[in-house]
C-alpha cells in the first residue's frame, strides 16, 4: 500500500508542476495578481507530494519490502540501516526522486523566502522550476518510475554495489544533486528575466545568493566524490579525468563563471548578456552530466544507468530546456542593453578575463569528453581521451586564471592602475617566487610540482594581502583590527574561497611527486618506500556484518621507530558475490601513508603501497572554499532585499 500512495504522490506533484509552469507565467503575462500569487501555493504542494513519495521510497528500503523492484535491486535485509536508506537514492529510480525533491524545495524557498521579489518576476521564476520539475516527473513515471512492483516477490534482495556502502557515497549525491539543482534556480531567473526584458542591478543581488549556495554545494559534492574514489577504488589518485567526473567539473566551471559574472551585474550593472547565457549554460552542463550518467552513452565506474531509451528521453529534455532557452535569449536578448561602463584595466576586466579563462578550459574538457562518442558516430573509430590531453590542454589557461585572481581581487571597479595593485601584491610574489625556487631547487621537486607550489602560495598569500590591503594592515595599524571587524563577510568568504583553492593546488603539486609500487610480501617480509619500511605482519580472515573479508596488518617504520600500523582489508560480500579492496590510509595532514591489498599468490599477499605528499590538502582547500562561499552568503547584504526595478509590479 505505501508504494501505491508513493506512486500517486508522484503523479499529483506532476499534475502540480505542470500547473505550477503554467498558471503563474500565464498570470505574469496577463499582469493577474490572483494567477501569479498561485505560484507559492502550488510550490508548496509539489514539494510536499514529492517529499511522501521519496518518504514512501525510504520505507520501502527500510523495510526491506521486496514486493518493490528497486528495493529487490538494491538493497538486503543484512544490509547496515544507513546503508539501506543511503541505497534509496544510490540507484537511477531514487536519484531521480531526491533530484526532484530538491528541486521541488528550491521552488519552494523563491516562494517563502521571495517575498520582496516583484511579483511577476517572482511568478515566473517559480513558473519555470514548474516547467523542469513536471519534465523530470514524467521522466520518472514513464521510464523510472522507483514504485514498480515484482511478483513473486523474491526472500531477499540483491544488495546494493558494495563500492556504494560507503559513508562518501552517501553523502555525495544530495550534496551534487544541492549543486546541480541550484543552477535550475539560476536558469529559472535568467530565463524569467528574458521573458520581462529586464536585467538589472536588482536581478544580480536576487541571482548571487542562489548561484553562490550551489556552487559551494557542488564544490562539496566534488570533493566528497573524489575522496570517495580516493580511499574506496584502491586506485591511490584523486582525478582520473573520467567522463562523470568531467560531466560534474563543466557546470562547476561554469558556475565559477557565473558567480564573478553576477557580482559584475549586482556593482556595474554591466555584463548582463553574458550573465544570462552563463546562468542557462551552466544548467544546460547540470542536464549534460544528468545525460551522461544516465544514458550509457560514455562508460564510466560511476555511470548509474545504461538505458538508451531513458538516454533518449533526457536528451529530449536537454533539447527541450536549453534550446527553449535560448530561443528566448534570441528573441529577447537585444532588450537587455548594458549601461555600465568600464576600462580593461578594473576589477570588471578582470572578471571578464575570469569568465574567459573559466569557460575556456570548461570547453577543453566538453570537447575532450564528447570526442569519443562523436568520433564512434562519425567514423566508427575506438578512441579514448585520457589525463595526458586535459592536462596538456588545460593548463596553460588555468595558470593566468591563477595569476590574475590576486590582481583583479586589488584592482578598484571601473578604472584600476595594474601596476598599482602589483605593488600592493610585492611581497606576496617574493614569497611565491621564494617558495617555488626552494621546491626546485631545495627539494629537487620536478618543474610542474614547483610551479604549482608557486601558484599555491601566490594564492594563498595573494588572499592575506587583500584582506590586509582592505583593512589598512600596513597604512593604519592601529584601526586595522576595527576595520577587520566592520569588513564585509562576503570580502572575507571571497579571500577564504581563493586561499582554499590555493591549498587545492599545493595539494595536486605534491600528488605530482607521489610514489608508488606494487611487491608481492610474504608475512615477515618487508619493503622500501619513500624512506619508509613497510612490513606484512600477517594476513587474516576477519568477518563484516554483509561481507568475509581478508585483513593484512602492514606495520610502517622510519629509521626504526615505528610510524604506525595499517590493515588494508580484501572483501567479499555474499549476497552480492563481489570482491572489494578497502585501502588503509594514514595521515598526518601532511602526507598519506596508503596501502591496499590484492590477491594472495603463494602464501604472498599482493600489496599496492602509495607515499601521497600533501594529498589531504585537496579536500581540505575543498572545503575551505566551501566555507568562503557559505561566510559570503551569511553576508547580510546577501540577505536584504535589493531595491525595486522602476516599473516593477508590486509583491501580490
Amino acid at each position: 500500500m505505501i508504494p501505491e500512495l508513493g506512486h500517486f504522490a508522484l503523479a499529483l506533484a506532476c499534475v502540480l508542476a505542470i500547473a505550477q509552469s503554467v498558471l503563474p507565467i500565464v498570470g505574469a503575462t496577463r499582469r493577474d495578481l490572483r494567477w501569479m500569487a498561485t505560484a507559492g501555493p502550488l510550490a508548496a504542494g509539489t514539494l510536499v507530494s514529492v517529499g511522501v513519495a521519496f518518504g514512501c521510497l525510504l520505507w520501502a528500503f527500510a523495510v526491506n519490502d521486496t514486493t518493490v523492484s528497486n528495493v529487490v535491486q538494491n538493497s538486503h535485509s543484512a544490509k547496515p540501516m544507513i546503508y539501506k536508506f543511503s541505497g534509496a537514492w544510490g540507484n537511477h529510480e531514487g536519484s531521480m526522486v531526491l533530484w526532484v525533491l530538491i528541486l521541488a524545495l528550491c521552488g519552494a524557498a523563491v516562494a517563502g523566502f521571495g517575498r520582496d521579489l516583484p511579483s511577476a518576476l517572482k511568478a515566473r521564476v517559480i513558473g519555470v522550476l514548474g516547467w523542469v520539475a513536471s519534465g523530470f516527473l514524467l521522466f520518472i513515471i514513464f521510464t523510472s518510475n522507483p514504485f514498480d512492483r515484482i511478483w513473486p516477490p523474491p526472500p531477499d534482495g540483491q544488495g546494493l554495489n558494495p563500492v556504494l556502502q560507503d559513508i562518501g557515497l552517501a553523502l555525495h549525491p544530495p550534496m551534487l544533486y544541492l549543486g546541480y539543482v541550484g543552477y535550475a534556480v539560476t536558469f529559472a531567473f535568467a530565463v524569467a528575466a528574458l521573458l520581462e526584458g529586464r536585467v538589472d542591478a536588482a536581478w544580480g543581488r536576487w541571482v548571487r545568493p542562489w548561484a553562490l549556495l550551489a556552487w559551494s554545494f557542488l564544490t562539496l559534492g566534488i570533493a566528497l566524490g573524489s575522496w570517495w574514489a580516493y580511499y574506496e577504488l584502491g586506485w591511490g589518485g584523486y582525478w582520473f579525468w573520467d567522463p562523470v567526473e568531467n560531466a560534474s567539473l563543466l557546470p562547476w566551471l561554469v558556475g565559477t563563471a557565473l558567480l564573478h559574472s553576477a557580482i559584475v551585474v549586482e556593482k556595474r550593472d554591466a555584463l548582463k548578456i553574458w550573465t544570462v547565457l552563463l546562468a542557462i549554460m551552466a544548467f544546460a552542463m547540470s542536464l549534460l552530466g544528468t545525460f551522461l550518467v544516465r544514458s550509457g552513452v560514455l562508460n564510466s565506474v560511476h555511470a548509474f544507468a545504461n538505458d538508451p531509451a531513458r538516454g533518449v528521453f533526457i536528451l529530449a529534455l536537454l533539447m527541450i530546456y536549453v534550446a527553449g532557452a535560448f530561443a528566448i535569449f534570441a528573441w529577447r536578448a537585444q532588450k537587455l542593453a548594458p549601461t555600465g561602463i568600464f576600462a580593461p584595466i578594473s576589477r570588471e576586466g578582470a572578471l571578464v578575463l575570469n569568465n574567459l579563462l573559466l569557460c575556456s578550459i570548461a570547453a577543453v574538457v566538453l570537447a575532450g569528453t564528447l570526442w569519443p562518442m562523436f568520433a564512434d558516430i562519425l567514423t566508427g573509430a575506438k578512441i579514448s581521451v585520457g589525463p595526458p590531453f586535459f592536462n596538456t590542454a588545460a593548463a596553460p589557461l588555468a595558470i593566468p586564471l591563477v595569476l590574475a585572481m590576486p590582481i583583479g581581487a586589488m584592482l578598484p571597479w571601473k578604472r584600476g592602475d595594474a601596476w598599482g595593485a602589483l605593488q600592493r601584491l610585492w611581497w606576496a610574489a617574493c614569497i611565491a617566487l621564494a617558495m617555488g625556487f626552494l621546491a626546485l631547487v631545495a627539494a629537487g621537486l620536478p618543474v610542474w610540482p614547483a610551479i604549482g607550489v608557486g601558484l599555491a602560495m601566490w594564492l594563498i598569500i595573494g588572499a592575506m594581502a587583500d584582506v590586509a590591503d582592505r583593512i589598512a594592515l600596513f597604512r593604519r595599524p592601529g584601526q586595522a583590527l576595527q576595520r577587520a571587524r566592520g569588513l564585509p563577510r562576503a570580502a572575507w568568504g571571497a579571500a577564504i574561497a581563493h586561499a582554499g583553492m590555493g591549498v587545492t593546488i599545493a595539494g595536486i603539486a605534491g600528488m605530482g611527486v607521489a610514489t608508488d609500487t606494487l611487491i608481492a610480501l610474504k608475512p615477515g617480509e618487508s619493503a622500501r618506500l619513500a624512506g619508509y619500511e613497510w612490513r606484512l605482519d600477517s594476513i587474516t580472515d576477519v568477518a563484516g556484518p554483509n561481507y568475509a573479508a581478508r585483513r593484512a596488518t602492514v606495520t610502517i617504520s622510519r629509521d626504526g621507530a615505528e610510524v604506525t600500523v595499517l590493515r588494508p582489508e580484501r572483501r567479499t560480500f555474499q549476497v552480492d558475490r563481489q570482491t572489494t579492496t578497502e585501502a588503509a590510509i594514514h595521515t598526518n595532514a601532511m602526507r598519506d601513508l596508503y596501502a591496499v591489498l590484492g590477491e594472495e599468490r603463494d602464501g604472498a599477499g599482493v600489496l599496492r603501497l602509495h607515499h601521497n605528499p600533501l594529498a589531504p590538502w585537496i579536500w581540505f582547500g575543498a572545503v575551505i572554499m566551501a566555507l568562503g562561499g557559505g561566510l559570503s552568503l551569511s553576508d547580510r547584504r546577501m540577505r536584504v532585499a535589493a531595491p525595486a526595478p522602476k516599473g516593477a509590479t508590486a509583491p501580490a
